[in-house]
């Protein structure tokens, strides 16, 4: 008996301790994550994870490309970065002559084919790291005692980064964030203002600020120049950036998307003077189209403790690695195959500058520059009075509001024309910028993009063929702008809003009659009006599109009317959109005050019964009311009741008596409703045309076939529009003498003489008045 008691509280205990052990992983297994649970997930599930997330839900965005189409050349630079890792396996001495081959192969082909001799080479992921290295290095050339007093020796005398105003954006802050330095070391030199380019940067104010640096006690360090801005593609004077740099013992640090053309047979000077600076930066992955491929820095120094020291070399063989996929790389598309595709860059970029050269309206800002293998383009319009060129200084004859007004709606245009060149030929690359002169503009950077892309020259034709094909729509917008604004104006109840971001005809706010027009906050029933309008106006099928706003949902809304492509009517446009406005409006209005209305209508009805019961009684008498006296007395003397009952008439908002109702067994026809609200002026069309197009007559449009036609058309429905105004002046005709009766006059006393003169036994039998017909 205790043995067996004892085995069976070993099982009780050894159960009680499975489950808390159970209970325990259940508990920790709720802590993580789900593919962590359990055993692990196999390599199929794990792939199939990867795939999900690299796709995503291919039902949301159907249109958008999986994934990048690369060729052959951009796996084998994928292929580098595997091959990268199984390289880190090897032991310490094979691992180290091949990372040491790779590095020096890549720097010596890049070195050669850019021109740039006896340099050494830094490979890094961030475009900007590149440049952050260089300055340490010359941080540390020119301070020798850095290493050992730190900051205190930059305290003392402060060194000096020059940077163009034309950099692209945020690469001082970069900087400033890296080297732990303040922001006044940083200084921004101007372009030029009087002479040359307005991208380029001003070599005489440059050399004023060194010389006022050096007065003040600071150190001129590190100047960085453009060979291919950011935004248009201009190249410093390199050649006299290099001899102040000399002078003042100033590195020089060139980056820009013109060092590519180093690779070609022919370079421009400005460009070819890069290759006696003492660094530049060069991306080819980007020129190439190699994705995943680093930035290389080359230099040239002549101490190898200090480029240590800096970063830009390293004994570690995973830093050596970095180049691989584009050792590989480059061996895949040899020397023919880099000059053949920056080549291809540069004679898109200058196949689409010389055909919009014959393109009016367009407006090319890197004329200057015929090596750049960038295009910078906007749409202008002169307009009366205008500045031909729209620039931000203010014309003799326009006020300085008149030309800012101007500029920002041509700015929303060309982002507008951006946009839909975007999407018609999405193998161009384009893109849409901001200038700080010139505002808004379209840029077309082949060596960024037409690796990547594919772009071809049947490419760039397309876009030209597109950007011809939406000049009339953005001339038209732009004349159409300034009537729909006079016409909104002299229009009661719509009030012209002033939006310069809307590329369209304009903006419009229907004031109801409850609207604050003081307050900008958000109005429901302005809003629900406006949802009305903007679906009554997408109804009517015509051309224009329209759109309501704002973004911001605190605010008014109003309807943003699009681009015209040819001559709109404006007065019948924003005529329709008063009319139709007010007429949702009254609607709205009849619809809320119907409650009310009918629920006073009720009181009223009622007190009326009440009084109508009160008067009954007093007329047939107290007796009456007596169940058996009452009844004995409407048999003797009966009494004669009328039915009264009272109707509601919506249309009128007024009660109104049923008693003719059970007397002529016909229904009183109450208030006629008003008439809908109608514009003054009706506007006739042919068969198929769309709203708001002016009229045909006389226009080129019509063919020799259909011209008779649509002419006959035209004058017959203006001749049935004209009928009633021509039959006035005959009824009203001098001939006539006065107080004479009208033909229609005549007539109708004609039929009434005749109808009394008819026998009494021959006039049909009526229920009812003639008068309650």
């Amino acid at each position: 008996m205790g043995k067996n008691l004892k085995e069976a509280m070993k099982m009780l205990e050894d159960s009680q301790r499975r489950t808390e052990e159970e209970n325990g992983k259940k508990l920790m297994s709720g802590d993580i994550p789900g593919p962590l649970q359990g055993s692990g997930q196999d390599m199929v599930s794990i792939l199939q994870l990867v795939q999900n997330l690299m796709h995503g839900d291919e039902d949301e965005e159907p249109q958008s490309t999986r994934i990048q189409n690369i060729g052959e050349q951009g796996h084998i630079a994928l292929l580098g970065h595997s091959l990268g890792a199984y390289i880190s396996t090897l032991d310490k001495e094979k691992l180290r002559k091949l990372t040491t081959r790779i590095l020096s192969d890549t720097t010596l082909w890049l070195c050669r084919i850019f021109r740039y001799e006896n340099g050494c080479a830094y490979f890094h992921e961030e475009e900007r790291e590149g440049l952050a290295k260089i300055c340490r290095l010359a941080i540390h050339s020119r301070y020798e005692d850095f290493v050992v007093d730190g900051f205190n020796v930059l305290y003392n005398k402060k060194p000096v980064i020059y940077l163009s105003a034309a950099a692209r954006p945020g690469l001082g802050q970069y900087l400033c964030n890296q080297l732990g330095l303040p922001f006044p070391c940083l200084c921004r030199v101007p372009c030029n203002t009087m002479f040359g380019s307005q991208h380029q940067m001003d070599v005489a104010f440059l050399e004023k600020l060194i010389k006022e640096d050096i007065e003040r006690g600071k150190l001129p360090l590190l100047l960085v120049a453009n060979a291919g801005t950011a935004a248009v593609g201009h190249t410093d004077k390199i050649g006299r950036l290099k001899e102040l740099c000399e002078q003042y013992g100033i590195w020089l640090h060139v980056e820009g998307v013109n060092l590519a053309t180093l690779a070609l047979g022919y370079v421009s000077s400005s460009v070819l003077a890069a290759t006696k600076c003492d660094s530049m930066t060069l991306t080819p992955g980007t020129w190439l189209g190699l994705p995943a491929v680093p930035a290389a820095t080359l230099y040239k120094h002549d101490d190898p403790a200090l480029t240590l020291v800096a970063g830009l070399t390293s004994n570690k063989p995973a830093d050596k690695l970095r180049a691989l996929p584009l050792w590989l790389s480059l061996q895949y598309l040899g020397l023919d195959g880099i000059v053949e595709r920056i080549k291809h860059a540069c004679q898109l970029s200058q196949r689409l500058q010389e055909s919009l050269k014959k393109v009016n309206h367009i407006k090319i800002l890197v004329e200057d520059e015929l090596s750049s293998p960038v295009v910078v383009f906007r749409f202008f319009q002169e307009l009366p009075g205008s500045d031909p060129v729209l620039k931000a200084v203010p014309g003799p004859n326009m006020a300085p509001s008149a030309v800012g007004r101007e500029r920002h709606s041509c700015d929303a245009l060309n982002r507008w024309l951006g946009e839909q060149l975007k999407q018609l030929v999405p193998a161009s690359g384009l893109t849409v910028m901001d200038l700080e002169t010139e505002g808004s503009c379209v840029r077309f950077s082949p060596l960024t993009t037409a690796a990547a892309l594919g772009t071809r020259a049947e490419d760039v034709d397309q876009l030209v063929a597109c950007v011809q094909s939406k000049l009339p729509v953005l001339t038209c917008t732009l004349q159409l702008r300034e009537e729909f604004k006079q016409e909104v104006t002299g229009m009661a109840g719509l009030l012209y809003v002033d939006d310069p971001n809307w590329p369209g005809i304009g903006v419009v706010r229907y004031e109801h009659a409850s609207d604050d027009k003081s307050s900008l906050k958000l109005d429901p029933e302005g809003e629900k009006i406006h949802a009305g309008l903007l679906k009554k106006l997408n109804e009517l099928e015509s051309d224009l599109t329209f759109k309501m706003g704002p973004e911001y949902k605190s605010m008014k809304s109003c309807i943003y009317i699009g681009m015209a492509s040819e001559d709109i009517d404006v007065s019948e446009l924003v005529e329709t959109i008063a009319v139709t406005a007010r007429e949702i409006e009254e609607n709205s209005r009849l619809l809320e005050n119907m409650t009310e209305v009918v629920r006073k209508g009720i009181q009223e009805a009622q007190v009326q019964l009440q009084k109508a019961n009160e008067e009954r009684l007093l007329e047939e008498g107290v007796l009456r009311q007596i169940p058996v006296v009452g009844s004995v007395l409407n048999w003797f003397s009966p009494v004669q009741a009328s039915q009264k009952g009272r109707s509601f008439n919506l249309t009128a908002g007024s009660l109104e008596s049923t008693e003719h109702t059970y007397v002529y067994k016909v229904q009183g026809t109450g208030v006629t409703p008003p008439q809908t609200p109608s514009g003054t002026r009706t506007k006739q069309r042919l068969p198929g045309q769309k709203p708001f197009k002016r009229s045909l007559r006389g226009s080129d449009a019509l063919s020799e076939t259909s011209s008779v036609s649509h002419t006959e058309d035209l004058e017959k429905m203006e001749h049935l529009s004209a009928g009633p105004e021509q039959d006035a002046p005959e009824a009203n005709s001098p001939e006539r003498p006065p107080g004479a009766p009208t033909p229609q006059e005549a007539e109708q006393a004609g039929a009434l003489q005749n109808g009394a003169q008819r026998p009494e036994d021959d006039r049909p039998q009526v229920e009812e008045p003639e008068s309650l017909r």
